[in-house]
């Protein structure tokens, strides 16, 4: 180590000015130093402790806005008050109020110029619906892009809006927004769907009949499933959103609204006379997250947020309790123990520049809610001022594809949003892990579409760069075999000093991450 440090030393006395100076590396290298210190304070011996109390059937699988996970939030938040880490919210609770209800599969049907569509054979919706139109604007594909715009010539506030699946084409063949043969984000359902109905709420629709030939089915689905089990559909309330239907149609309707809507791609308003009549019980659900904050030294306005989930699926029908040990017990320790870290170089003097938010939500395995509702409603730190999002969903186990090659950790959406982002992770790692950082599930036409299915996607879509941090899924996925005794603790220890590490940089870093 002296031998280093002296060639460190002596190679700055024979540089430039313009390159680094004898304090400078020394500084650097004490900085380092204190980095690997902090880091080494997250241990298997605690993520164990805390995994098998987090895990244990005490907590009844943590089923959102159940007695389990109201034992979960109590834990939480009694490890950050041990700690000394405060609250995030301005008023010194550490719990954020996620109101939540289940709206009942709605019965009903949709009359379009007096004949009757009933709800599960040409329609579906998830909420009630009751209203009147007496017309109806198609928006052709219902996509607003910097190079193209279904909305220029048309007015939807107040109306109710039908779009269809896809995006336009030249008559070269050649898809419009992309200018070549490769489709752009609008073919893809996942994301897209959100985007368009999006869109639509923004200018002031009222709902939105949409028309997809090839994922009716796949709705269809869905809803014959939930009418099976008599489950209803949990969604986050938010007493100040406008009212909105969102309606999926067959062809059958699709061509009863406009007979050449697979080719006819010009906005227009139809005069049609439409009722919906939906009706649906709701039972309301309370539920929390948890938050605490280590305020920034130099840039506390300035905020990064890791996350993971703190809920699981609860307790099966026949009475087995779903611990949910990796899912998501080892983020939510993997969490605490950076916490403690970062708590540890504060006290003596070495917090983060920049304000770190220790978030863990609830509701992730009924639809992202949790961190729906920190994005959407309610923000505990401004979106704007949030610098990265570092969620951590599954960090202690091995893929049954990566048996045998078992020091690695799947890496989503590090480059979606920023450059910069990525290739940091890419150092860090490098400097301090050396993991194997696989991109696997990074790929755009991934059938799993892991990236819309952790909380990270409520920061991306609000245009904050993520990192998505993913072991991928088991045997034992949603099923009471997932237990602590199957984490691999010292991979778990490894790939959550990964994650600290990365995160040092990024609260660190002189310049806030281009989000380009």
């Amino acid at each position: 180590m002296k031998k280093t440090l002296f060639l460190l030393v002596a190679t700055a006395i024979s540089c430039n000015s313009s390159q680094k100076t004898v304090k400078d590396v020394a500084t650097e290298a004490s900085t380092v130093a204190s980095e690997i210190t902090y880091a080494e304070s997250i241990t298997e011996a605690e993520l164990k402790e805390h995994l098998y109390i987090y895990a244990s059937d005490d907590f009844e699988g943590r089923e959102t806005g159940q007695p389990g996970q109201k034992k979960a939030i109590a834990y939480i938040k009694a490890e950050y008050e041990k700690l000394g880490i405060p609250a995030a919210k301005k008023d010194g609770n550490y719990f954020q109020e996620v109101p939540l209800e289940i709206s009942k599969l709605p019965t009903g049907k949709l009359s379009l110029n007096g004949t009757d569509f009933t709800i599960g054979e040409h329609v579906l919706t998830f909420t009630a619906a009751n209203t009147t139109a007496e017309e109806i604007v198609y928006a052709a594909y219902g996509i607003e892009d910097p190079s193209y715009s279904d909305y220029n010539d048309i007015d939807v506030e107040g109306k109710i809006v039908l779009m269809k699946s896809g995006e336009p084409k030249n008559d070269d063949g050649n898809y419009t927004i992309t200018g070549t043969n490769e489709t752009s984000i609008w073919s893809n359902m996942s994301e897209s769907l959100t985007k368009r109905i999006q869109i639509a709420v923004d200018k002031g629709a009222t709902g939105v009949l949409y028309y997809d030939a090839d994922n009716f089915n796949r709705f269809k689905r869905r809803f014959e499933s939930m009418k099976t089990n008599n489950s209803g559909r949990m969604e986050v309330v938010d007493d100040n959103a406008p009212e909105f239907y969102s309606l999926f149609i067959d062809q059958v309707l699709a061509t009863n609204l406009l007979s050449n809507i697979e080719t006819y791609n010009e906005p227009k308003v139809l005069s049609k006379s439409l009722q919906l009549s939906f009706e649906s019980s709701n039972d309301k659900i309370a539920s929390e997250n948890v938050a605490a904050i280590i305020k920034g030294s130099e840039k506390p306005d300035e905020y990064l947020v890791i996350s993971s989930h703190l809920d699981h699926i609860g307790i099966s029908a026949n009475g087995d309790i779903n611990n949910g040990a990796d899912d998501d017990g080892s983020g939510t320790v993997a969490l605490l123990e950076i916490a403690e870290a970062f708590k540890k170089a504060a006290n003596e003097g070495n917090g983060p520049k920049r304000s770190i938010v220790f978030l863990h939500v609830t509701g992730e395995e009924k639809g992202l809610l949790g961190s729906q509702y920190y994005t959407d409603v309610d923000p505990i730190v401004p979106l704007a001022n949030t610098v990265a999002n570092l969620n951590i969903d599954m960090i202690g186990r091995i893929d049954p594809a990566r048996e045998g090659d078992r020091n690695y950790i799947y890496l989503i959406g590090s480059d979606k949003l920023s450059l910069e982002l990525h290739n940091l992770s890419e150092e860090v790692n490098k400097k301090f892990t050396n993991i194997e950082l696989d991109y696997t599930y990074n790929d755009e036409n991934d059938p799993n579409r892991f990236y819309y299915r952790s909380d990270h996607y409520n920061f991306a879509k609000n245009n904050i760069p993520i990192i998505f941090y993913f072991n991928g899924t088991h045997d034992d996925y949603h099923k009471p075999s997932d237990t602590p005794d199957k984490i691999n603790y010292d991979l778990l220890e490894n790939r959550t000093r990964l994650i600290f590490y990365t995160a040092w940089e990024i609260a660190n870093r002189e310049q806030k991450l281009k989000v380009d």
